[in-house]
């Protein structure tokens, strides 16, 4: 029975600062220069998908009616910080 593979082969073409950079942070951390480049991409798909998840719930939100106007949110910023006019 055939399986397909967990990982696939990407190719990609980039300054070759950032793959010095890239290796040089592989060096340091004794790891490859795939697995600094997996945990990129991982982070950057975590970060992307959490911030389009937000983006989301505030359109829901902002539909339902559940706004506060940028002058409220601004005073609750400054009361936080306590911060005056």
């Amino acid at each position: 029975m055939d399986q397909e593979p967990a990982t696939t082969p990407v190719t990609i073409r980039t300054a070759k600062e950032m793959v010095n950079a890239i290796d040089t942070l592989a060096s340091a951390m004794d790891r490859s220069r795939n697995y600094v480049i997996n945990q990129a991409i991982q982070h950057y798909l975590e970060t992307h998908a959490w911030q389009i998840e937000r983006i989301k719930e505030g359109l829901t939100a902002a539909r339902e009616g559940r706004v506060q106007s940028a002058d409220a949110v601004f005073a609750k910023i400054a009361a936080k910080h306590g911060w005056h006019d």
